[in-house]
């Protein structure tokens, strides 16, 4: 048996039981579906036709076992750090100068989100790219989340997932690294950059935050585009921020139903998806059906919607709120994708990071390792090629 003071890092491998998947079944089977009016489509919430075909998929077409393949693909671990269960991919490239690389993701994604980038990022050589460019890819389940299970311990906030993750990387041996995040990843990386500026080489976002330089005159400077984005987010934040308030004020209650429900989990989460990919209100122009459905399962499988839920609760709860450094000086890159529902004024943002690449991509959104996974991965083998 190990002591305690040494490190355990075990294999995983995802492998639900069978027993798990009938239950599952059952419940899709015995669903309840709540009335809808007449043509109201989405603006009520999720809407009830699709959430209904959705879950009639998920009962009957949808592949766990070939999900699970996907998962298995790549290598998988589990540790334990300050208490809490951690699981991670730690893909290694054949590159011998590859850069590490620890990707960060938010809610309600998970680390099913990263399936589709971790080999061309790891191996640039065999998917189009050049072997200069090269990571090791390293991605956390967010203790709470996924395959790390629900956390043990109260008061589990951003900055003790930065902390993590920092942990994690000095205990893989990597001293110098890039990260990247969207979401809660983009909180948690740059806390992360905050706390060990000397060894992050440069911080990736999709997803970025910052405020005006002068706070009595906050539109100066600004370009007409970007005030028109201040504008439509004023918009977004009237009608799609309930979630965070239920999450950061009682997110156990919610939980009771999303964690007996397999179609309430599916509609609390497809609607969010919905609403901040770049899909045009249709989720399958960008997704499909198993790619939604790896992400639901992840939650589902895990019983951890109640914690990931939790982190909002304890990191913006009452009285609670996380401390965001005033300055980031890690060389900092933003991938600006046009479903993204932060729209920060790259001013703005220049008051909190040092911006040294700024990008407006085509398409994407607040998803883009899963909507837009080749143009995230340019970005990223662009961003880090004059910093390593």
């Amino acid at each position: 048996m190990a002591r305690p003071s040494e490190v355990v890092i075990r294999p995983f491998r995802s492998a639900t039981s069978e027993a798990v998947l009938a239950d599952l079944k059952a419940r899709l089977a015995n669903s309840r579906y709540t009335d809808q009016l007449e043509g109201v489509g989405w603006s009520y919430g999720a809407d009830g036709a699709y959430v209904r075909a959705f879950c009639d998929y998920w009962r009957d077409g949808f592949d766990w076992r070939a999900a699970e393949a996907r998962f298995n693909a790549f290598p998988q671990f589990i540790t334990e750090i300050d208490g809490e269960r951690l699981h991670f991919y730690h893909v290694r490239s054949r590159e011998p100068d590859a850069l590490p690389l620890v990707l960060t993701h938010g809610w309600p994604s998970s680390v099913a989100e990263f399936l589709d980038v971790m080999a061309p990022l790891a191996d640039p050589a065999i998917h189009g790219g050049d072997p200069r460019d090269a990571f090791h890819v390293i991605a956390p389940s967010i203790p709470g989340y996924g395959f790390s299970g629900p956390t043990r311990t109260p008061r589990f906030t951003a900055e003790r997932a930065a902390a993590i993750n920092a942990a994690l990387m000095a205990r893989l041996g990597y001293e110098r690294y890039g990260a990247h995040g969207g979401d809660w990843g983009a909180a948690i990386t740059t806390l992360h950059a905050a706390a060990h500026p000397e060894r992050l080489v440069g911080l990736h976002l999709n997803m970025i935050s910052g405020r005006p330089a002068d706070p009595d005159r906050p539109l100066a400077g600004l370009t007409a585009e970007e005030i028109s984005e201040l504008e439509w987010r004023k918009g977004y934040d009237e009608h799609e921020t309930a979630y965070q308030r239920i999450q950061a004020t009682k997110p156990q209650t919610l939980a009771f139903g999303l964690h007996d429900s397999p179609l309430g989990l599916a509609a609390w989460i497809l609607e969010k998806f919905r609403a901040w990919s770049d899909c045009g209100g249709d989720l399958e122009t960008v997704f499909t059906k198993d790619r939604l459905l790896e992400n639901v399962m992840l939650y589902w499988v895990t019983g951890t919607i109640n914690s990931s839920m939790r982190l909002y609760f304890e990191s913006l709860g009452p009285g609670r709120r996380f401390a965001y450094p005033d300055r980031i000086e890690t060389p900092t890159g933003h991938a600006r994708f046009p479903g993204e529902h932060a729209r920060t004024p790259r001013a703005w943002a220049e008051q909190r990071y040092n911006i040294v690449h700024w990008t407006r991509q085509p398409r994407g959104g607040h998803f883009p390792a899963m909507e837009q996974p080749q143009l995230l991965v340019d970005d990223l083998r662009a961003f880090f090629r004059p910093l390593r």
